[in-house]
């Protein structure tokens, strides 16, 4: 079931990647936020080192009695980020904008492909090691899956946010 939803919201930034042209992608609605390639470029990053992540714990026993925060157990248990804007760490500021369209597809591609060959592990996985999130303490390969999933999704909202203030400044002409 988490692989399953995992699929179908990086499907969504899949698909939708193909609706905007280049220039879109890497216009930032205001001084000092993200473009969406910025936002396609973190998603990619930080799904990266989740996958990453999941190899570790699928390696290994370590740490296997440690919690997850009260946050983490909170949003595992909605299945979902909170509803509101967080603050990430000060590296966000450097997230570089896209060098072309392509590399954000290459990038999701290999990430849906990555998750889709370690599926089975994860479900049968016999090791029950854990790593640490920085803020929200231990996770085990399974709880990492699910949180790139709702990390995935949580920014669905910026996404949307992003493009209606595209809209305006195209003047309704974004072509998404």
């Amino acid at each position: 079931m988490v692989t399953e939803n995992f699929n179908r919201t990086i499907d969504i930034w899949i698909n939708e990647l193909n609706q905007y042209e280049f220039n879109q992608l890497c216009t930032k609605p205001a001084p000092g936020s993200w473009s969406l390639g910025q936002v396609y470029m973190h998603l990619i990053s930080e799904t990266s080192h989740f996958v990453e992540q999941i190899k570790i714990c699928l390696s290994t026993n370590n740490h296997a009695t440690e919690a997850a925060a009260d946050a983490a157990i909170v949003m595992f248990g909605n299945n979902s980020f909170p509803d509101e804007i967080l603050e990430g760490p000060p590296s966000n500021a450097n997230t570089p904008q896209p060098e072309h369209k392509e590399q954000l597809m290459h990038g999701l591609l290999r990430l849906k492909e990555e998750i889709n060959s370690l599926a089975a592990s994860i479900a049968n996985n016999q090791c029950k090691g854990k790593t640490k999130h920085p803020g929200l303490n231990y996770f085990n390969a399974t709880e990492w899956l699910q949180f790139a999933e709702m990390h995935l999704r949580h920014h669905l909202r910026q996404k949307q946010r992003i493009e209606n203030a595209l809209k305006i400044k195209y003047g309704g002409t974004l072509s998404i």
